[in-house]
C-alpha cells in the first residue's frame, strides 16, 4: 500500500468539556482532599456569619428589654442612672467620647505609622530596619493593662506641661482651654490610644509596602524620579487600600479599648467643648467600670450601649470596605 495514499488528516478534535466541569476543575474541587478543604472553608465562613448573627440577636434582645423601660431618650440623654425608678440613661456622652478619642488617636497614629513603615521598607538599611521592625512587633503584643498603667503613672504626670502650653497659645479657641487639675481628659486618652494602635497600623502598612511592584519602582527610577517620587507615584498608590485596612484595624482597637481608657480617664458623664477638661467617657470604658456592680437591668442597659458600639463598628468597617473596593485597580499590580 502506497504511503502517500494514506489519510493524513488530523483526528477530529475532542469535544470541549462542559462549563460546570471546567469550573470544578479550575477550583480544584475534583480531588477528595480539595473537596474536603472547600467544604471546611465554606463551613467556616457560614459559621462566622452565624456567630455574628447570634451576637446581634442577643444584643438586640437584651437592649430592647432595657430601652423599653428607659424614661429618657436613649440616644440623646446626658445621664446614666439605671438604679432610679423609673431609670433614665442615654448614650450621648458615651458616643461623643468614643468618637472623639478615636479621631484623636487616628489623626496622631496613621501619619506616624505610615512614615515608619516607609522608612523601614525604603529608607533604612537592613541592619537598622530589622531591629526597628522587631521592636514594633513587640509593642503590638503588649497587653492593654500595661499601656494603661504606663499611661497613669508616666503619661498623665508629663501631660501637664503640654496642657499648659496648649492653653496659653490656643486656649482662645475653646477646644484647648484648660481649667487646671489632673490632665485626665480626652486628649490624654487619644494620645494613649494612638500609641497603642501605632504598632498595628505600622506592621500591616509595612508588609503592604513591601509588596509594591518592583518593576514599577525601577521604571520610575529609570525615568529619573527621586526616591520620594517613586514612593509617591508607585508605592503609595499600590498600598493605599492596605493602609486603609490597617487603619481600620487600629480604629477597631481604639473604639473597643477598655482597661487603658478606664485607667487614664476621669469621666464626669458630661460633654465638654475642651479636649483638656475631664468629661465624657467611652462605651467600652463605661461597660468595664460599671458591669460588675450593675443590677440585671443595669447590665441590660450596658448591653444596649454595647449594641450601639457594635453597630458603629459594622458601619466603620463597611465604609472602609467600600473605599477599598473603589481602589481595586491598584491591587492587581504584579511584581
Amino acid at each position: 500500500m502506497d504511503i502517500s495514499t494514506q489519510n493524513t488528516e488530523a483526528p477530529p478534535p475532542t469535544p470541549p468539556r462542559s462549563t460546570a466541569v471546567h469550573k470544578r476543575t479550575a477550583r480544584g474541587a475534583t480531588r477528595p482532599g480539595d473537596r474536603i478543604f472547600l467544604g471546611l472553608s465554606r463551613g467556616s465562613g457560614i459559621l462566622l456569619l452565624v456567630i455574628m448573627a447570634a451576637i446581634a440577636v442577643f444584643l438586640t434582645y437584651r437592649a430592647a428589654l432595657a430601652i423599653s423601660k428607659d424614661d429618657a431618650n436613649f440616644l440623646t440623654a446626658f445621664e446614666w442612672n439605671t438604679n432610679l425608678e423609673p431609670p433614665t440613661f442615654g448614650i450621648a456622652v458615651l458616643a461623643f467620647g468614643t468618637v472623639v478619642s478615636a479621631i484623636i488617636a487616628m489623626a496622631l497614629a496613621v501619619p506616624v505609622a505610615v512614615g515608619i513603615a516607609l522608612f523601614i521598607t525604603h529608607y533604612a538599611p537592613r541592619r537598622l530596619g530589622g531591629p526597628i521592625a522587631y521592636v514594633i512587633d513587640l509593642l503590638a503584643a503588649v497587653p492593654s493593662i500595661v499601656y494603661g498603667l504606663w499611661g497613669a503613672i508616666v503619661l498623665v504626670p508629663h501631660m501637664t506641661g503640654l496642657f499648659g502650653w496648649l492653653d496659653h497659645y490656643f486656649g482662645w479657641t475653646g477646644i484647648f482651654e484648660w481649667q487646671g487639675g489632673a490632665p485626665r481628659s480626652m486628649l490624654t486618652v487619644g494620645i494613649l490610644l494612638a500609641i497603642m494602635i501605632l504598632p498595628i497600623i505600622t506592621n500591616v502598612s509595612r508588609e503592604v509596602f513591601r509588596q509594591a511592584p518592583q518593576m514599577h519602582q525601577e521604571a520610575a527610577l529609570a525615568l529619573g524620579a527621586t526616591r520620594w517620587e517613586v514612593i509617591r507615584m508607585s508605592v503609595l498608590p499600590f498600598g493605599r487600600s492596605g493602609v486603609i485596612s490597617a487603619s481600620m484595624l487600629g480604629l477597631g482597637r481604639a473604639l473597643g479599648e477598655t482597661m487603658a481608657v478606664a485607667t487614664v480617664l476621669s469621666p464626669t458623664f458630661d460633654i465638654s467643648a475642651s479636649l483638656l477638661d475631664p468629661g465624657g467617657g467611652t462605651f467600652a470604658q463605661n461597660i468595664a467600670s460599671k458591669f460588675n456592680e450593675a443590677t440585671t437591668f443595669g447590665q441590660d442597659a450596658l448591653i444596649a450601649s454595647g449594641l450601639v458600639l457594635f453597630v458603629i463598628t459594622l458601619l466603620v468597617n463597611g465604609a472602609a470596605r467600600m473605599i477599598i473596593n473603589r481602589r481595586k485597580e491598584y491591587s492587581g499590580a504584579n511584581a
